[in-house]
């Protein structure tokens, strides 16, 4: 009753919480219409836009699929308040753009479980000609994207090969040229570069914002703990496994080194507490000379905005770091094909129009539906250019002054996921600086490390409720623990109790969960 009663509080507290939805249900009984809930990507879609039907992408959308859309849009940094509130109230939408396997409570079988999602392989079936000839011919991703049960319960957003790399450990390479510098391979060679810049500059040349996660490891171990055969979180180990990496002695000597490095003045003395404006601030004003951060977004900014202040200033993308040159890392950035975290499209128990819904989400994995949601309208947003679709003025230079990635917000959805199989060969014209398309290359020697990538199981809702419990405290203790070690406020002498407290914790029995989670999944 308390429940009830702070729900329908907090609705009448905060007029217009859902947008467009103000009708008596979410759900639509329009013939060809659906409802369809997912976040504005206001970093992303420009301004002008309060909703994604407003858009050019939105209206045309529409016009090809013949479905009449409602988008509904969650306020800015509140889709997950949202999302619980219009699960728990029970006014669904037809359509929700979420992340149900890894954060809805329980995954997608107890989203079955709970009314609130749909298995979809009937409607696949029936009615999903483009995206079932897709699965048939990918059985790989085809595994993927069920549960044990065989149940389908998304349209799922798939990464090409050329859009699974987008995240580098980037330097100031007019620096290197300047103390005659090599760009670093190894930690050794990345010590001798920070000490160099150090020295030379009076800075502390390594700098990264914290995590929106809740710290700053994530950031660092996500390009230089990989040399160490370690990463964060779950992972595949060669021997098929299951590992927590964070547990593994790999991480110990990756955080003894970072120790090291905060230590002699090469680590950001603020590291703990910085955004994204900060590192941005640092690495444009010389302040800072190395950081980390997506080809696209930070280095596509940072590289005109550094040039404006110095005419020399140049940024270059470095390999993932090893111990030993010519050694080969375990792991990389490297995304997986099935990009789980967002883009994925349920269809709710409220939609009446199942079929309708499924036209409109089968057209995204189309040919035509393809080079839509990468490119856009032929003839406005690109153009073909020796066959290849080439994006027009409208993108790359509107009159409206809006940058690359939002015209690419208001024409297509290929710079952020999307229900569909977006061409990633869209980097080579939005990455337009050279050292954005250099960096995107190194790519290619790390494809190999998505193997070691846990894949997308589907523990069943007891265990992943009892997972969820188990590890929401592990996460916090030794992400405060690994944090101490770096910055000196905790010995890694304490290495050996810190793993008796995860054991205790509950440690063995997580990784028991996922690895039947991961034998279920291999013999799908």
């Amino acid at each position: 009753m308390i429940f009830f009663l702070t729900v329908c509080l907090f609705v009448m507290l905060v007029p217009g919480l859902f947008a467009r939805g103000s009708q008596d249900s979410m759900s639509s009984s329009a013939p060809n219409t659906v409802t369809w809930w997912c976040t504005l990507q206001t970093s992303i879609v420009p301004g002008i836009y309060s909703n994604l039907g407003e858009t050019p992408f939105g209206k045309g959308l529409m016009e090809r699929t013949g479905v009449n859309i409602q988008f509904l849009h969650p306020p800015t940094g509140g889709a997950t308040e949202q999302f619980n509130l219009i699960v728990a109230s029970g006014d669904l939408p037809d359509l929700m753009e979420y992340n149900w396997l890894t954060t809805y409570a329980g995954g997608p079988e107890k989203a079955f479980e709970d009314n609130v999602i749909i298995k979809l392989n009937d409607v696949i079936s029936r009615h999903s000609p483009n995206f079932q000839a897709y699965l048939r011919a990918n059985p790989t991703i085809d595994k993927m994207i069920r549960t044990d049960n065989g149940n389908y319960y998304n349209y799922p957003c798939i990464r090409d090969e050329n859009n699974r790399f987008s995240t580098v450990a980037m330097i100031r390479k007019d620096w290197l040229d300047e103390y005659g510098l090599q760009v670093p391979t190894t930690y050794d060679e990345w010590h001798n570069v920070l000490t160099t810049f150090k020295n030379r500059r009076n800075i502390a040349p390594l700098t990264f914002e914290v995590s929106d996660t809740g710290g700053f490891l994530l950031y660092s171990e996500a390009i230089f703990s990989y040399g160490y055969n370690t990463k964060e979180g779950l992972y595949v180990a060669q021997d098929g496994s299951v590992r927590w990496g964070w547990a593994d002695n790999g991480f110990r000597d990756y955080v003894s080194m970072m120790n090291r490095w905060y230590r002699e003045g090469l680590l950001d003395p603020d590291i703990a507490n910085l955004n994204m404006q900060q590192v941005t601030t640092k690495m444009v004003n010389g302040t800072a000379g190395a950081s980390i951060g997506y080809i696209g977004s930070r280095m596509g900014s940072w590289l005109p905005n550094g040039k404006e202040l110095n005419p020399n200033f140049s940024l270059v993308g470095t390999p993932i770091p090893v111990q030993r040159r010519g050694d080969v890392p375990n792991f990389s950035p490297v995304g997986s094909v099935y990009n789980f975290a967002g883009g994925n499209v349920a269809v709710t128990t409220a939609c009446k129009n199942t079929e309708a819904a499924a036209k409109l989400l089968d057209w995204g994995y189309s040919a035509e539906g393809i080079r839509y949601y990468s490119y856009g309208t032929e003839g406005e947003s690109y153009t073909m250019v020796n066959g290849v679709p080439t994006y027009t003025a409208l993108v790359k230079n509107n009159p409206r002054g809006w940058t690359f990635a939002q015209g690419l917000g208001a024409y297509t959805r290929v710079n952020y996921n999307a229900p569909s199989i977006p061409d990633g060969l869209y980097n080579l014209q939005y990455y337009e600086y050279q050292e954005q398309r250099d960096a995107l290359l190194l790519g290619a020697p790390v494809m190999h490390t998505a193997a070691r990538t846990m894949p997308p199981t589907t523990p069943t809702p007891e265990e992943s409720r009892e997972y969820a419990t188990i590890m929401n405290e592990i996460n916090s203790y030794a992400r405060e623990y690994l944090a101490k070690v770096v910055m000196g406020s905790e010995s890694i002498g304490n290495w050996d109790n810190y793993i008796r407290t995860l054991n205790n914790m509950g440690l063995p029995r997580a990784i028991a969960i996922q690895t039947a989670a991961l034998a279920r999944y291999n013999r799908r």
